[in-house]
């Protein structure tokens, strides 16, 4: 794009806080990439406005659609039309296209993302004890992901362990072979450690793991992109463990979110 004209589609992304997005930057390249008439801009919404914003979204004609990050993923849901059978398992949404007639169409694309982004690293998550921090609408996306690409067993580990239980349910009525389980403080047990809660973006979070129990072996991940270093991966490379950041689960479901979208 070298100029935006009246001709333009717009698309968004909205969270709370916004400052940390780096969606803008890699969907704008991909859509100038694909010689494409359209922009993305950060749309900063809290939760007691998200309603709103999603009425004034849908009266917006020349709107393609919208990314959806923290914390909106799983309000999002119950404000769509319709939404695609993995949104609907996971109860999460992270993008939506408007249709014509103003509908909206939820999709996830965490999960894919996160296991694509792994697999272009030479990480192949088959066969992995795998391990999830956190229960909300990402984590739920890689956690259902991780059970897709065939891991040996996932654990669920969240704060509030009633929210681990209820997501380790979901996935069991789809897997049901699978081992599964809550208990947070098996951290050296594990092949694969991703963090999929908040904690990191903030100076002075706590970890969201045991970074003691860390070693030479494990591959420590992050859905964060800002900071590309979080506290966790600095821990985890320190320990000997291949470190993957948050940008490539990112990269890898960027041109997915483009063609739910009908970016191009």
């Amino acid at each position: 794009m070298t100029s935006i004209t009246g001709r333009t589609r717009i698309f968004g992304i909205i969270a709370d806080p916004i400052h940390h997005v780096k969606t803008p930057e890699v969907f704008n390249s991909l859509l100038a990439a694909e010689k494409a008439d359209g922009v993305l801009v950060p749309v900063h919404v809290t939760p007691p406005g998200l309603a709103d914003m999603l009425a004034g979204f849908r009266a917006m004609q020349n709107l393609g659609g919208f990314i959806v990050t923290v914390p909106h993923k799983p309000s999002v849901v119950d404000l769509c039309d319709e939404l695609t059978e993995e949104a609907r398992r996971v109860g999460a949404v992270n993008c939506v296209r408007r249709e014509v007639d103003g509908r909206l169409v939820g999709a996830i694309l965490d999960g894919i993302g996160f296991v694509e982004g792994l697999r272009a690293a030479n990480i192949e998550p088959k066969g992995m004890r795998a391990y999830v921090a956190g229960a909300g609408g990402a984590a739920s996306a890689v956690a259902f992901a991780l059970a897709a690409a065939g891991v040996a067993s996932l654990t669920v580990a969240n704060r509030t362990e009633a929210r681990a239980r209820a997501l380790c349910e979901r996935i069991a009525v789809a897997y049901p072979e699978l081992p599964l389980s809550t208990d947070a403080a098996r951290v050296a047990d594990q092949d694969l450690i991703m963090n999929a809660t908040s904690l990191g973006m903030q100076k002075g979070d706590a970890l969201p793991v045991d970074a003691a129990q860390l070693h030479a072996g494990q591959v420590v991940a992050e859905a964060i992109m800002h900071p590309a270093m979080t506290p966790l991966l600095q821990a985890a490379e320190a320990a000997g463990c291949r470190v993957q950041p948050g940008l490539p689960m990112l990269e890898n479901q960027i041109r997915l979110m483009a063609q739910h979208m009908r970016a191009f």
